[in-house]
C-alpha cells in the first residue's frame, strides 16, 4: 500500500533537521526500494524547511507508522504534526525520480486540496493522488512544477488548495 507521510515542523524545527540531517539520510537509505516521492516543503524564499515529505510503499498501517515514528526528525521533535493517509497513485508504478520535466521558469510544489479528484494530464504533474482516510477520499496531493503558487493550484483544477514550496529530497 501506498501511503502520504507529511511532517510540518515545529518551531524550531529546521534547526533540528539540519543537525540531523545525516542520521536522517541514513533512515530513509533503509527505505530507498519503498520510496515513490520525497523531499522538504520550504518558505517562500526556499531557504529554510517547513516541513517534510514522504510517499512510499509499506505492507500496512504497523510499518507506515514505524516508518513516520521512529524517524529521526520525528524522534527529536522537529515535527508539529505528522499526518499519514494511504495514498492512492494516479500514476501506478511511477516515482519522482521517472518525472524528466524541468523548465528554468517553473519551481517545484506540493499542493494539497480537499476537491474531488479529477483525471489530471499535464507534462507539469510529477506525481498526484488521491488521499484516503479508509476507503473514504479525503482530498489529493499532487506534486508539480509551475511558475507560481496560484498556477500550481490551478494546474490540479483546485478551488481551495494549500501550496507549499517543494523540492525532491534526498542525500545533498
Amino acid at each position: 500500500m501506498e501511503y502520504f507521510v507529511y511532517g510540518r515542523d515545529a518551531a524550531r524545527g529546521f534547526e533540528l533537521k539540519v543537525a540531523l540531517n545525516e542520521e536522517h539520510w541514513t533512515f530513509m537509505d533503509g527505505y530507498a526500494d519503498q520510496l515513490i516521492a520525497r523531499g522538504p516543503t520550504l518558505t517562500e524564499d526556499r531557504e529554510r524547511t517547513t516541513g517534510s515529505l514522504h510517499i512510499v510503499d509499506l505492507p500496512d498501517e504497523d510499518a507506515v507508522r514505524s516508518f513516520a515514528y521512529d524517524e529521526p526528525y520525528y524522534r527529536a521533535g522537529a515535527f508539529e504534526t505528522v499526518e499519514i493517509k494511504r495514498f492512492n497513485n494516479r500514476f501506478p508504478g511511477r516515482t519522482m525520480w521517472d518525472f524528466t520535466g524541468s523548465a528554468p521558469d517553473r519551481s517545484r510544489y506540493l499542493v494539497l486540496t480537499r476537491d474531488e479528484s479529477r483525471r489530471l494530464t499535464s507534462p507539469h504533474l510529477i506525481m498526484y493522488g488521491d488521499l484516503l482516510d479508509g476507503e473514504v477520499q479525503i482530498g489529493r496531493a499532487a506534486l508539480v512544477e509551475a511558475p507560481s503558487p496560484t498556477d500550481a493550484a490551478a494546474l490540479i483544477e483546485a478551488d481551495h488548495a494549500e501550496v507549499h514550496p517543494w523540492e525532491f529530497g534526498g542525500r545533498r
